[in-house]
């Protein structure tokens, strides 16, 4: 069976815009607009969770011994 493509953050967020659109227009049939509807949820949750691993990719320092570990500011008093 063949690994189903892995688009990018971008594409998922276009096609999501591309849904909302529809969705606003009101022109779409009700069955069509759930599944839409679905489709962008599950656009949202992928947006969702590269976000997140990118957040912790950035929040990550990596030491001289080549581990990693969170990245503080601490701010002077």
């Amino acid at each position: 069976m063949a690994k189903e493509k892995e688009f990018t953050f971008e594409e998922n967020l276009q096609k999501l815009e591309t849904i909302v659109k529809e969705l606003e227009n009101g022109s779409i049939p009700l069955d069509d607009a759930i599944q839409k509807f679905n489709e962008a949820m599950v656009l949202a949750k992928a947006c969702d969770e590269k976000l997140k691993h990118a957040q912790e990719a950035v929040s990550k320092i990596r030491n001289d011994d080549g581990t990693f570990q969170d990245f503080k500011v601490e701010e002077e008093a």
